[in-house]
């Protein structure tokens, strides 16, 4: 099958090219309950600039080089291809999203049903992924597609939204009509989370971006208010919540200031939640024990979760925002994704 391959990193993100398109060996059936999925869509995620430039190396590669040569592409969807002798209810040619983690469904977390927490391998990151024409993964892993939705439309859903619903899910417990939350970043993750609001809460929805374009994606997905990160955005945030902050605050950029910021913005008692990645979170102690702010990590979503999230996505209340690459072009695809060019989420299709 083809194939885009990482086979080095790249610290500074300066390369000409970080991945190239090679033939490798097909993934077989292992075990009897194993699938082999014919991607119809991977996403082309953040994280994956993070792969390229080693943030996940001591996580994922701590022993150096030894992951690589690796495929990414850990946001996948398409249909089934072959099936082990123990897979019951699905069939080839099925439409299919990927849970982005393999678990053999019988530690503790997974029995517990925290998926993404329990043993086993994540494609993309630890393991070859969806950057090719086919994908092995296991029959846990599949939530199958209602008839409204194609692969290639919902992929990057099985991590970038089922992530943002998460957060939303968390959030949403709380967040009663007449109160605030406010989301940082309206791209890839930030447009889906603030549809997930939407639909989840009566909350009003504060949208933060750099970019006018992605305010004006997140005011079509929902959002209540829109302000400019021009360096003044915790000053608005407070003058649309009466100087209090606002009672959530989800932070899908995570990196730049947007920590420090995010957490001046959210209310005393309030919860901030970490969704993206990149700096330090610095507070002192005294300020969290006074105020009783929580500060809350996400991690992807649990399998039931995305079932939960297809469901949303079949209803029309959540739309992806995507452009489609092909596999040839995946440069082409990280390249614009690293240079903010892409306001949505970027689809390889092979």
């Amino acid at each position: 099958m083809k194939a885009q391959v990482l086979k080095t990193y790249d610290e500074q993100l300066t390369a000409e090219r970080w991945v190239t398109e090679e033939n490798v060996p097909d993934p077989t059936i292992e075990k009897s309950t194993d699938v082999i999925v014919r991607i119809g869509g991977a996403g082309v995620c953040r994280t994956d600039l993070h792969i390229i430039e080693g943030v996940w190396r001591p996580h994922m590669d701590p022993n150096g080089n030894a992951l690589l040569p690796f495929i990414m592409g850990h946001e996948n969807a398409g249909w089934i291809e072959a099936v082990g002798r123990d897979v019951e209810n699905l069939k080839v040619g099925d439409p299919v999203i990927v849970h982005p983690k393999i678990t053999g469904g019988t530690c503790l977390a997974c029995r517990r049903g925290h998926d993404m927490h329990g043993v086993g391998k994540f494609p993309g990151l630890d393991c070859n992924g969806g950057y090719a024409e086919y994908l092995g993964t296991s029959e846990r892993n599949i939530v199958a597609l209602p008839k409204t939705l194609a692969p290639k439309d919902v992929a990057p859903y099985s991590d970038a939204g089922l992530t943002a619903y998460r957060a939303v899910k968390k959030a949403s417990r709380h967040l009663l009509p007449g109160e605030r939350c406010v989301v940082i970043g309206a791209g890839g993750l930030g447009h889906i989370g603030i549809q997930c609001l939407k639909a989840m809460c009566a909350a009003d929805i504060i949208v933060i971006d750099k970019s006018e374009a992605s305010l004006t994606l997140a005011g079509k997905s929902g959002a209540d208010h829109l302000v400019l990160a021009d360096g003044n955005e915790v000053e608005a945030v407070l003058a649309l919540t009466d100087g209090a902050g606002a009672e959530a605050v989800i932070d899908f950029v995570g990196e730049k200031g947007t920590t420090t910021k995010g957490i001046a913005m959210t209310r005393a008692m309030g919860s901030y939640y970490i969704v993206g990645y990149g700096e330090d979170i610095k507070v002192p102690a005294v300020d969290l024990i006074i105020t009783e702010k929580n500060i809350i990590g996400n991690l992807v979503g649990t399998w039931a979760e995305l079932v939960e999230l297809m469901a949303l996505a079949d209803r029309g209340l959540v739309n992806l925002a995507t452009v489609e690459y092909r596999l040839a072009d995946a440069n082409q695809a990280l390249n614009d994704l690293h240079n903010g060019k892409i306001h949505g989420r970027a689809v390889l299709i092979p």
